[in-house]
Order: structure tokens, then sequence, then C-alpha cells
């Protein structure tokens, strides 16, 4: 199967794209490389540790994910192309006692693993709190070999 159809077996279809929040780009490719900007949780508003549990954060992940999802299929056309997920540098805004990052993305790479495979989908990743735009719970960076 490819990208969407394995979205589409799991319950889950691309997101419309929301409109960028600034004077930036939503991607930038260059060479095979394509650089994503943050994308958002939009319907998790607020703090893991204090209006999130964990496992709704891992929800909130993979809610960013698709929109990052979104974002690719809109800059290169086809999910078909991604020929390697390279790197996912997560924000993640929490209290500051928080302590569950990695388990909080696990949502968004478990999917990402899920849509394109292990081999294509594994991914290296960074997971840092932050406050972020527009109170969201998570925002996703990613790095992405295309062909």
């Amino acid at each position: 199967m490819n990208p969407e159809q394995q979205l589409q077996s799991l319950g889950m279809a691309l997101p419309e794209k929301k409109e960028k929040g600034g004077n930036y780009e939503l991607a930038v490719q260059t060479g095979n490389l394509l650089f994503l900007s943050g994308s958002l949780s939009y319907s998790h508003i607020g703090k893991l540790g204090r209006e999130f549990t964990v496992e709704q954060g891992y929800e909130a992940s993979r809610e960013a994910a698709l929109q990052a999802l979104a974002t690719i299929k809109q800059e290169i056309g086809d999910l078909v192309r991604v020929k390697k997920l390279v790197k996912v540098l997560a924000f993640i805004n929490c209290t500051p006692d928080f302590t569950e990052h990695a388990k909080v993305m696990n949502g968004a790479s478990d999917l990402l693993v899920k849509v394109f495979g292990k081999e294509v989908g594994m991914h290296a990743r960074t997971t840092i709190g932050a406050i972020l735009p527009r109170g969201a719970a998570i925002e996703l960076e990613m790095v992405i070999e295309v062909e």
C-alpha cells in the first residue's frame, strides 16, 4: 500500500492545510532534502502535565504528524516520493515538571513508521519542552529525503 492508502487503513486522512502564521515558507527543498516548518496540533491547545495527560499528548503528536504529512504532500505532490524520514524535532508545551516527552512523541513516531514502513519511516528524533505558538500542545519540524 502507498502511504495514503496506509493512512486510510488506519482510519485516518490528511487534514486540510492550515494557513501559515507569518513571513516564512511551509517547506524549503534543497537538493533531495525537504525541510518542514513547524506543524502544530491545532485541536490540542494547552500544556502536557496540566490540561493533557501523556495519552492525550500521544494523540496530539499524531495530529501534528498528520499536519506535517499534509505539508509534505502539498510540497512534493505525492507521499510516495518520500524516500526517508531523516529527523523529527518535537517541541512539547508542558509544565516545568513534565518528564514524559518521549512517550508523547511516540504518537508521531509510531504513526510515521506505520504509514511509511520501518525502512522509510524510522527517523532520528529530538524532543524539547517549550512554550508554543497558538498555545498548541505539540509542534513538529521534519527533515525528509525525497526522490
